[in-house]
C-alpha cells in the first residue's frame, strides 16, 4: 500500500523508490511525485526566487566593490585644475612638469615646504604660511592634476614630486620646516621619513589613509581595495625631526581616533599633538592660535595638549 500525505487540502503521494547501482543524480530514495502541488506550487518557486535575490545581491555588491576600486582616485583627489595664483615656479620630475605657489625671501635662510588637502588650491595657504613665517621661503606644491601641474595624481607620484622638491629647496635652505594638511599630511610624514627635515607639522593628519576609509566603507572590503594607502604610521617612527600633530576639535572628515593613533606610533619624546576648539577640518586654519602653532619651535612632549578656546 502506498502511503498518502496531505499537502493543504489536496493529498499526494509519496513514492518509495529503490535506488539503483547507479542512480540518477536525482534518484532519490523517495521523492515528491512531479504533479504534487507542494512540488510545483510551492518548493520550486520560493527556492528560485530566492537565488534570484542572492545573486542579485551578490552582483551589486560586486559591482560597487569594482566601482569603488576603479573610481577611487577620483574620490581622493579633488582636483580643481585651475592655474595657480601669485608667485610661481616649476619643476620637472618622473617626465612631469610641476607648479610650486612661493614666496621667497632673501638669502639662504630657513624655508617652508607645505602639502595641501585633497582639495585645496594652496596658492591660497601662501599668505597665511608667509606672516606665520616671516623670514622664511615658503614653497606650496600643486599636485599632479592640481593648480596646472602635468600629470594623475597617485600616492607614489606625490610623494616622489614631494621628495624631488624637498632636494632642490634644501640646496638653498638647510633648514626646512615640512608642513602636511590633511592628505598632504600623508605625503609630509613620507617625506620627512626619508629627509633630514628641520621640523614636521601635521595638520588634521591620520595614521592611514586605509583606516579612515575603512571607517566610512564598513561593509567593504577597503584593506584590499584601497591602492593609494598613506600609512604614516608605518613610516613615522623612522622620523627623528621634532612633530607637531594638530588636530581639530569638531573635525568631520578625520576622527580623532586615527589623529590619536597616529600619536602613537612616532618614537617617544618626538610628538606631540594640539587640538584646536571648536574648529572643524576646514576651518582650522581660522582658529587664532593655528599659525602660533605652526611656528612652535619643537614639540615637547608624547602627550596631548588642549589649545585654549577663543573667546566667544
Amino acid at each position: 500500500m502506498k502511503p498518502r500525505l496531505g499537502c493543504g487540502r489536496r493529498p499526494f503521494e509519496l513514492q518509495l523508490r529503490p535506488l539503483g547501482p547507479e542512480p540518477d543524480f536525482y534518484d532519490w530514495p523517495w521523492r515528491l511525485d512531479a504533479q504534487s502541488p507542494c512540488h510545483t506550487a510551492a518548493v520550486h518557486p520560493l527556492l528560485r526566487a530566492t537565488v534570484i535575490l542572492v545573486l542579485l545581491v551578490v552582483v551589486a555588491y560586486g559591482f560597487l566593490c569594482a566601482l569603488l576600486y576603479f573610481q577611487q582616485r577620483s574620490m581622493i583627489y579633488l582636483s580643481h585644475g585651475q592655474m595657480s595664483h601669485g608667485e610661481v615656479m616649476t619643476l620637472a620630475n618622473d617626465g612631469e612638469e610641476l607648479r610650486i605657489s612661493v614666496r621667497k625671501r632673501p638669502g639662504q635662510g630657513g624655508a617652508v615646504i607645505y602639502f595641501g588637502g585633497n582639495a585645496e588650491d594652496v596658492s591660497q595657504s601662501v599668505p597665511q604660511l608667509a606672516a606665520a613665517f616671516p623670514d622664511r621661503s615658503i614653497y606650496a606644491l600643486h599636485y599632479r592634476g592640481y593648480g596646472g601641474s602635468s600629470g594623475e595624481p597617485s600616492e607614489s607620484g606625490l610623494v616622489s614630486d614631494g621628495l624631488a622638491l624637498f632636494d632642490q629647496v634644501s640646496d638653498d635652505h638647510p633648514q626646512t620646516v615640512v608642513i602636511g594638511r590633511s592628505l598632504g599630511s600623508g605625503v609630509a610624514t613620507q617625506v620627512a621619513s626619508q629627509r633630514p627635515v628641520e621640523r614636521l607639522v601635521l595638520v588634521t593628519p591620520y595614521d592611514s589613509l586605509v583606516s579612515v576609509a575603512a571607517s566610512n566603507f564598513r561593509y567593504f572590503p577597503v584593506r584590499w581595495l584601497l591602492r593609494d594607502r598613506f600609512d604614516s604610521c608605518h613610516v613615522a617612527p623612522e622620523i627623528e625631526a621634532p612633530t607637531l600633530l594638530i588636530a581639530a576639535e569638531n573635525d568631520e572628515v578625520i576622527p580623532r581616533k586615527n589623529t590619536e593613533a597616529l600619536l602613537g606610533c612616532f618614537s617617544a619624546g618626538t610628538a606631540s599633538l594640539a587640538v584646536l576648539a571648536r574648529v572643524g577640518h576646514n576651518t582650522i586654519s581660522s582658529h587664532p592660535d593655528y599659525s602660533e602653532l605652526l611656528r612652535r619651535p619643537s614639540a615637547t612632549s608624547h602627550s596631548s595638549v588642549e589649545s585654549p578656546r577663543p573667546n566667544s
